[in-house]
């Protein structure tokens, strides 16, 4: 009998792209990726430092009457006053905020006693608040208060490179994490949002790709602690729960995360660690509730808002109109949707032929098929809804005011997109490592356009010949263009 003791199993990390005996590299399981490399690492790196570079390097500038609103609601919040102000309060913030304008940044003035304050409105008590959602000013009063205003976009967008990151690297093994986190970063829409620093949309679409990511990951990661995927996926819904806050219509991506765990739950029980629905469904649970309660206190009821009834609407009858509008701008702005539908696409179609054939390839066709789907659910829910938004199905918009409602699909693009580059570099005759340098070029050339598109839709100057200036204070203002739906609306140069 052999008596020896037997020698402990070393496991060795097998690379996520082979190479087939004809040279090409194929695609291995992503579990067997091994830690991320340095050169992974450094490609992630290097997509956010240009994204960073390109963004600081333009002079920071209030575009729209939004960016007014907002910068009050912060600035109001790190001098103490979170919720509303008196009208001798918002006059004094009025008076402070004219004055502090500063240079590469036009102030909006006309009569009223609002000032430079736009989007404002006044509640029966007679105290006054921002007609915006409420969540932004939380966000980003710390970085007001320390003087990094700036930063404050690119540090949420840090926050949705790093989930996007480890989520694609997760699914989609070597490489995948760099490109979903590269083509995030280049798009036009992120650069010219990243650049507007008091303007809610860049976060809210970076603390949506963070908790897309983060979720992704923790219901793929069969082999971690069942701890860890939890509090890991409960970081991905309190991310996801921040971007609402912050913007109300992202209700709709939030319910699409609950769905996919559930059906997830529901189809493949283990893939949901135990304990783990209690958190993130208690958590989702828990937020609505509390900004229920919110909008009741400070609003009057718990399903109002700051709007007027019937500025902000949605109809069917705008679909065709948007569908005939926006596309050029969606283009334009974010071309990687080309990439993501190709990808949906490509996904669909390789299930179908791989269930037909049979074989091992089949689970992996399947498992790109439901993430494919949540993905995708994610991205049409909010573009779907934004097809209806009657304020954009007019001609005239610019780029600048178009896309914007469209960013927070950003990251379900980009981890759509990341699919189709690893799958077609996977394809390519040669060594593995003309994978690195392929997707570097793929980023590369996205960063090309997204750069070209930015400097294009950036350079927006108030107060051009031909365009109104609005103030709340002024109430029968109305502007050049198709109505806003809000008083202080400014049609773009060139829209």
């Amino acid at each position: 009998m052999n008596t020896s003791p037997p020698v402990p199993q070393r496991r060795v990390s097998v690379p996520h792209l082979r190479v087939r005996s004809g040279g090409r590299p194929r695609l291995a399981d992503p579990r067997q990726a091994g830690p991320p490399g340095r050169t992974e690492i450094l490609l992630a790196l290097a997509a956010f430092a240009v994204l960073c570079i390109a963004v600081l390097a333009a002079a920071p500038q209030l575009v729209e009457p939004d960016d007014y609103a907002y910068r009050a609601s912060i600035v109001a919040l790190t001098d103490g006053h979170p919720l509303t102000l008196s009208t001798d309060q918002v006059s004094a913030l009025a008076t402070q905020l004219t004055h502090a304008t500063g240079p590469g940044r036009a102030a909006l003035t006309g009569p009223g006693p609002l000032g430079s304050i736009e989007q404002w409105v006044q509640l029966p008590d007679g105290r006054w608040i921002s007609e915006k959602d409420p969540g932004y000013p939380f966000l980003a009063a710390p970085f007001q208060l320390l003087g990094i205003i700036r930063l404050a976009p690119l540090f949420y967008g840090a926050l949705g490179c790093l989930g996007l990151f480890f989520g694609a690297r997760r699914w989609l093994g070597r490489y995948g994490g760099s490109i979903a986190a590269g083509l995030f970063c280049s798009s036009g829409a992120a650069l010219l949002f990243a650049w507007r620093d008091y303007m809610p949309t860049f976060t809210d679409a970076s603390l949506i790709a963070a908790g897309t990511g983060a979720l992704l990951w923790a219901l793929l990661a069969d082999e971690a602690a069942a701890r860890r995927r939890t509090w890991i996926g409960l970081l991905g819904f309190l991310a996801i729960e921040a971007a609402v806050f912050a913007r109300y219509t992202n209700i709709v991506v939030l319910g699409c995360a609950v769905l996919t765990v559930l059906a997830v739950r529901w189809r493949r029980p283990a893939s949901v660690p135990r304990g783990a629905l209690a958190w993130w469904l208690g958590s989702a649970a828990l937020f609505g509730a509390g900004v229920a309660a919110f909008d009741d206190l400070v609003y009057g009821g718990p399903f109002k808002s700051g709007y007027r009834p019937g500025e902000i609407s949605f109809s069917l009858g705008a679909a065709g109109p948007n569908l005939r509008y926006l596309p050029a701008h969606l283009i334009k702005a974010m071309l990687m949707l080309v990439l993501g539908l190709a990808a949906l696409a490509w996904i669909a179609t390789r299930w179908v032929i791989l269930r037909r054939a049979g074989g091992e390839g089949a689970s992996g066709a399947g498992r790109d098929l439901a993430v494919g789907a949540a993905l995708a659910a994610s991205w049409f829910s909010v573009w779907g809804l934004y097809a209806t938004y009657t304020w954009t199905a007019e001609p005239g918009l610019s780029t600048l005011q178009a896309v914007r409602f469209y960013l927070p699909a950003i990251g379900a693009i980009s981890l759509l997109g990341a699919w189709l580059v690893v799958r077609l570099v996977t394809r390519l005759p040669g060594r593995a490592s003309l994978a690195a340098v392929t997707s570097a070029a793929v980023v590369t050339a996205m960063f090309a356009l997204g750069i070209w598109s930015f400097t294009g839709t950036h350079t927006f100057r108030l107060g051009s010949p031909g365009h109104a200036r609005c103030n709340i204070g002024q109430p029968h203002c109305r502007v050049a263009g198709p109505p806003h739906g809000v008083k202080g609306a400014i049609q773009a140069p060139g829209g």
